[in-house]
């Protein structure tokens, strides 16, 4: 059975190129073996992420990520059985929010900056697959 989990969490420190690179890392490292797929957006300090695999295995990286001392304030957003994967090509793809287009995340949300805490659960999913559709996903083998 296929799932995909949507959450948020705020950084514990400011999000810059090093801490992103080392989450990279581990996603190319861990993911593949356990069939996860997934993207990752992030913002001055927010991530998002949606992650898609087998339910025992999303809910255990899931389970790593809320003790993590790299997030804080931790929160799921959206969490469904699914047919199919969005994200099937990536261990992990990852999008930069300030190099959007402020217009995709109008579509979604009320305001032209990252803050899935505000955001319903489904809408926060629904950006995640726009992102990735309109090719605003950076791919690290």
């Amino acid at each position: 059975m296929l799932v995909r989990l949507t959450y948020c969490s705020r950084a514990h420190k400011s999000i810059d190129s090093d801490l992103v690179d080392d989450i990279m890392i581990a996603a190319r490292k861990y993911n593949p073996p356990q069939g996860i797929t997934g993207v990752l957006c992030y913002s001055k300090d927010v991530f998002v992420q949606s992650l898609e695999g087998g339910r025992a295995e999303v809910n255990l990286l899931y389970q790593k990520l809320a003790h993590d001392p790299r997030h804080q304030c931790l929160t799921l957003l959206d969490y469904q059985e699914v047919e199919q994967r969005r994200f099937a090509n990536w261990s992990m793809a990852e999008v930069m929010m300030e190099k959007l287009n402020a217009s995709l995340l109008l579509r979604y949300s009320a305001q032209t900056r990252l803050d899935p805490f505000s955001l319903p659960g489904a809408s926060t999913a629904l950006l995640l697959e726009a992102l990735a559709e309109a090719g605003s996903t950076q791919i690290r083998h």
